[in-house]
């Protein structure tokens, strides 16, 4: 599904950002990306996104690789890659219903089955009854919610998420982590990078892949440097 081998990106003459980096993500698999600020877990997901490229190295995602894949060919792969960030990134002049809808819109999907498909991503994050609704008048448990009906818009095969509860308190953290919960049980990989380290320990099923400094040093999957 995804696969990082021997991935090293530097940005200018800068020292490494990430470092011979390796590891695989299953089809339907669940791990934490983890490590402190810095340790080059956004640069990671962005690899995956191919938002950058590797300086050497290669990333696969499905059939796409970093090393073939041609500017026309990434529509494809990011509606096969769902990704939310920490900040949300709503639209803030369009409702709930409207920020979901535009993720479809910008795909060409036929505007008969853009309203449908917003309604089962909502109801699908709970979120039913907030379709009107701003960001501004939402709760950070609720924008997140519909920043995870967006990326699952295209239904993709695997969803990054970008400390997606570090914005949120304890009971909307508890609330998004048992929707990527559900949302993998669908078959959807999930590769969620946080530094929560109580959320990992309250979950010590789920794979842990640990950066620090850029380098990968632990992976409970049995990958370690």
């Amino acid at each position: 599904m995804v696969q990082l081998r021997s991935v090293t990106k530097s940005f200018g003459g800068s020292s490494a950002a990430v470092q011979d980096i390796s590891f695989h993500l299953r089809k339907g698999e669940f791990a934490f990306l983890t490590g402190d600020s810095g340790a080059g877990k956004t640069t990671v997901l962005k690899l995956i996104h191919m938002l950058h490229r590797p300086t050497s190295g290669e990333v696969r995602v499905s059939r796409y690789s970093s090393s073939r894949i041609r500017r026309r060919d990434l529509p494809g792969l990011r509606r096969r890659v769902g990704y939310i960030f920490q900040d949300f990134r709503l639209l803030e002049n369009l409702t709930a219903e409207e920020n979901v809808a535009f993720a479809l819109e910008v795909t060409g999907m036929p505007r008969a089955k853009i309203g449908p498909r917003v309604q089962k991503l909502l109801s699908q994050v709970g979120l039913a009854a907030r379709a009107q609704a701003f960001p501004r008048e939402l709760s950070g448990g609720e924008q997140q919610r519909v920043a995870v009906a967006r990326a699952l818009a295209n239904e993709p095969l695997v969803l990054l998420a970008d400390e997606p509860t570090g914005n949120l308190d304890e009971r909307a953290s508890a609330g998004v982590f048992g929707l990527f919960q559900k949302i993998n049980a669908s078959g959807t990989s999930v590769l969620m990078a946080t530094h929560d380290a109580e959320l990992i320990r309250r979950h010590r099923d789920v794979r842990v892949i640990e950066l620090e400094q850029g380098r990968l040093v632990f992976d409970s999957a049995g990958e370690t440097e």
